[in-house]
């Protein structure tokens, strides 16, 4: 039986996407770093600055100055989101593992050598569980009820799709940053075109610093991303329950008629508010219906402009990284 060969990992790319993250950046690299000391492969940092409002931009440009971190900092001309931060990291990592994570701490860095070493195993993804789950209970629920319905779609049983501190081989990123649609989920992504993915537990800590980017309705917004991503499923379930609505309709239109015969014009007035409250849940229905639609066509528009997902600003790096101080 043949035997798959493993390419060695020469070099680890750390990818960050940082968001009006002051508070937690001079932790964040001092961590990050150190972890990355401890590997024996060569390594970069690369924090890209998502449009920040705060100093995250000024701290990100002296850490990237200081020759010993070996940081890359690339900074976006405003805010276009946490994937696409991430996919102008992936454009300029240049290791044959690339590593992403949080810049809130919650996800502790100190992981990184466990994922390296999980990955040296021949995974071409490597995902984490949080095991101690810090986050508020509709977080939770909703962080399921997501992670459901990825792994109904891709097949693929990997359980926290959310947790962004996550490993890709070489060869993933590069067929993610092939794909040209707009609106993207880096983990689907990656699942699809894996064919060896594995997940690990980590630890995961309460955030101490600022407050959490998603709220609410971005958590719903994410949802919406998901369903029509993946899926027409919903289109197809919208057509199901348009005929279902049309059938019942015609029915109770026929029964209508039907007792406005028996019973006389009397019974028929009597029934005006029943006629009302039935035409409301079919005009709900059609406003959901359109809705859908809605989303599926400003998916398509936002693809057919092509526009960049990103502008870079600015990229600051104090010299090309090599070698650094990786055990051999």
């Amino acid at each position: 039986m043949p035997v798959l060969e493993i390419e060695p990992i020469k070099k680890v790319s750390v990818v960050i996407p940082v968001y009006n993250e002051q508070a937690s950046l001079p932790a964040l690299i001092e961590r990050t770093a150190a972890a990355c000391k401890t590997l024996s492969q060569s390594y970069e940092i690369i924090l890209v600055d998502d449009g920040s409002s705060d100093d995250s931009s000024a701290l990100l440009t002296a850490a990237a100055e200081k020759e010993d971190l070996y940081i890359t900092a690339i900074l976006l001309n405003r805010n276009y989101g946490q994937h696409s931060a991430i996919m102008a990291g992936f454009n300029h990592a240049s290791g044959d593992l690339i590593i992403t994570l949080d810049a809130d701490l919650q996800n502790p860095p100190e992981e990184i050598p466990r994922l390296v070493q999980t990955a040296e195993e021949g995974y071409d993804v490597v995902g984490t569980i949080r095991s101690n789950r810090q986050d508020s209970f509709f977080r939770k629920t909703a962080s399921r009820l997501i992670n459901a319905i990825i792994q109904n779609k891709t097949g693929k049983q990997m359980k926290d799709y959310g947790c962004m501190l996550r490993a890709y081989r070489r060869h993933i990123i590069d067929a993610i940053l092939n794909c040209h649609e707009r609106s993207t989920f880096i983990p689907v992504l990656a699942n699809i075109f894996a064919r060896r993915t594995h997940e690990i537990p980590v630890q995961h800590a309460e955030r101490t610093f600022g407050e959490s980017k998603y709220g609410p309705m971005r958590l719903i917004n994410l949802m919406y991303d998901l369903l029509t991503c993946l899926t027409t499923t919903p289109l197809r379930l919208l057509s199901l329950i348009g005929s279902v609505i049309a059938l019942s309709g015609f029915t109770l239109a026929l029964l209508l008629i039907i007792l406005r015969l028996s019973f006389g014009s009397i019974w028929a007035v009597s029934g005006v508010f029943t006629l009302f409250a039935i035409l409301f849940m079919f005009i709900g229905a059609q406003f959901v219906g359109m809705g859908l639609l809605g989303e599926y066509i400003g998916r398509i528009y936002h693809d057919v402009r092509a526009r960049p997902r990103y502008f870079i600003h600015k990229i600051i790096t104090a010299q090309p990284v090599k070698n650094p101080q990786g055990k051999k």
